[in-house]
């Protein structure tokens, strides 16, 4: 555990100043930023709008760029990024001669890119909420006030943090393995427009193609309505975040076998 915890502070370290590191609180600040000025903006177009609506729209502004293309395309450039810093400066065989297992490294690499994910998708419920409530204090016709949403906006942005593990899984054995930006930028980024049409589509099978997750995942939030329309109850365990988990967790203990037969050359 020691040394897991040393890696992982290590990885802090190193990549403190990188973009991946400060994307992940640069994106919801921003999105989340645009989505209260555009709201506080226009707010006479909202006055008349139900309290759960208003967050709905609000909060949709963040959820829909997220479920499309940003989620997939960040989790693609944050495993870039956290590998990126050892090809770059060539110390792969340093990193793997310390007297940590491997399996310890590639565990702490593997797992602060999630953190950056974690940290990226907490950052976007906190702001949501508060930037939310921030209008119902500086424009209280709009009756933001009148309606909690932090638990359904906890859930649906914990499960796109979900679906975005089998990319992350890919992306990061594809950045292990090759040191140039373009072919797992540009796999992934192919990977990212097909599993968008897939899952635009509605192609039967689209759960199955981990890049079509997290828009699958946003099309399948809501259950069946059942209660009173005054509710939203969120489904976070749909079948394509099960299939994410599986990949997420096949590909990352395939991926250390695999790199791990490359690293001691």
């Amino acid at each position: 555990m020691k040394g897991f915890i040393l890696s992982f502070r290590s990885e802090f370290y190193k990549t403190r100043k990188t973009l991946g590191f400060w994307g992940s609180i640069i994106l919801p600040l921003a999105i989340t930023l645009l989505a209260f000025v555009a709201i506080y903006n226009k707010s006479d177009k909202f006055v008349n709008m139900q309290p759960m609506m208003l967050w709905v729209q609000f909060s949709m502004i963040s959820l829909g760029s997220m479920g499309t293309l940003l989620l997939p395309i960040y989790t693609i450039f944050v495993a870039y990024s956290v590998n990126n810093v050892e090809h770059k400066a060539d110390t792969w065989k340093t990193l793997f001669s310390l007297p940590i297992s491997r399996w310890t490294v590639y565990g702490a690499k593997y797992f602060y890119a999630f953190f950056l994910l974690f940290i990226c998708m907490a950052l976007f419920t906190l702001l949501n909420i508060g930037f939310g409530n921030l209008l119902g204090v500086l424009k209280p016709e709009l009756k933001f006030n009148e309606y909690h949403m932090e638990k359904e906006l906890a859930q649906v942005f914990f499960k796109l943090l979900l679906s975005a593990l089998g990319i992350l899984s890919i992306q990061f054995l594809f950045s292990l393995l090759w040191a140039d930006f373009l072919k797992p930028m540009g796999l992934g980024f192919v990977a990212t427009v097909v599993g968008v049409i897939l899952a635009t589509n509605g192609w039967v099978y689209a759960y199955l193609f981990p890049y079509s997750h997290p828009m699958a995942a946003m099309k399948s939030m809501i259950k069946e309505q059942h209660g009173p329309a005054s509710h939203l109850d969120i489904d976070i365990f749909t079948k394509d975040v099960y299939v994410s988990l599986i990949v997420a967790a096949v590909v990352f203990v395939a991926g250390y076998f695999i790199v791990r037969k490359r690293s001691i050359k």
